[in-house]
């Protein structure tokens, strides 16, 4: 058995063993830019709904997902502010975190802010490792928290979903997402269209009344 089967292996043994608390674990354990796919984790979750015999629903397992992902960005969050991005750099390859994926995270996290942790939980690779960059900025750990829950819940729900919708096929996932693409960006570049704009506008206000302010002030 190579390896790849049998990490895929002991992720569907503890799902199967564990539910809810599984997925949970495995879930933080990707989120802590750790090898374990949640393309894997959450369609296997949403199978198990499907054959109804371990108690869980599509809404559970959805929330333990997004929590699952919350926890593991908190630890992310942590060594970003912690370590800093020198360390995290010169030793973050032996812990699984490429420098080209971290790179590619603080990129969005610089043009996006802290939207960058809501917008980019529907993309993958990068909803990995963007608690990184978040926590070397030493982002308002409050607004990080809500909007790595709030992002993740999406992301969980799909995956789940599929499972779910897919039954016994269900690792048929990756023919799905290949489906699913179009649908993702289009909804991503949608979310950073709002924001763009209502930033803009509210940079427009804002220079309008310093503008406004300026004048009164004039004799």
């Amino acid at each position: 058995m190579g390896l790849v089967e049998w990490g895929t292996d002991l992720i569907l043994d503890w799902i199967s063993h564990f539910g809810y608390l599984g997925i949970m674990l495995l879930m933080a354990l990707e989120s802590a830019c750790m090898p374990v796919p949640s393309e894997i984790v959450m369609p296997f979750a949403g199978y198990l709904v499907y054959r109804g015999d371990t108690g869980m629903t599509l809404i559970g397992i959805g929330v333990a997902g997004a929590v699952g992902c919350t926890i593991g960005s908190i630890v992310a969050y942590w060594v970003g502010m912690h370590a800093g991005r020198r360390v995290i750099l010169r030793y973050g390859k032996y812990f699984f975190m490429s420098e080209k994926h971290l790179l590619q995270a603080e990129r969005w996290f610089e043009k996006y802010g802290e939207a960058a942790t809501f917008i980019s939980r529907l993309l993958p690779v990068i909803r990995t490792f963007i608690s990184l960059p978040a926590g070397i900025a030493k982002m308002n750990f409050k607004k990080f928290v809500f909007y790595s829950f709030v992002g993740s819940l999406p992301w969980t729900f799909m995956l789940g979903y599929v499972g779910y919708a897919l039954g016994p096929s269900w690792e048929d996932i990756m023919d799905v997402f290949h489906k699913l693409d179009l649908a993702v960006i289009a909804g991503l570049i949608a979310i950073v269209a709002w924001y763009v704009y209502k930033l803009r506008l509210w940079e427009s206000k804002g220079n309008r009344k310093a503008r406004a302010d300026e004048e009164k002030s004039q004799p």
